[in-house]
């Protein structure tokens, strides 16, 4: 989640050019919902970056992923290949930690 300043101050500026037919749609939406053209802007802008940075970092998964995600969560591990066990042994003769 994006976090505001505590104090309230703000203390950078955004700026855009736009177009004449923007301009004039931006304005007539903000007189509509009552807010001056800064304050729509910046409200309707602040909504658009949280859903779109929602809508990347969420995963989500039909009945069919989510059945297969969980199967394969939910899975026995499979059994060690001989090049993995002796990599296990080679670790546990070789490696020492401060715990050891």
């Amino acid at each position: 989640m994006v976090k505001t300043r505590p104090d309230g101050l703000k203390r950078q500026r955004l700026v855009a050019r736009v177009s004449a037919e923007d301009k004039d749609l931006i304005t007539r939406a903000a007189a509509l919902s009552g807010q001056s053209v800064g304050s729509f802007v910046l409200v309707q802008a602040r909504k658009a970056a949280l859903d779109a940075i929602e809508e990347r970092e969420r995963i989500v998964l039909n009945a069919e992923q989510s059945r297969r995600f969980a199967e394969a969560v939910l899975a026995l591990p499979a059994q060690p290949t001989a090049a993995m066990a002796e990599a296990l042994k080679r670790y546990g003769r070789d490696v020492r930690s401060d715990l050891d």
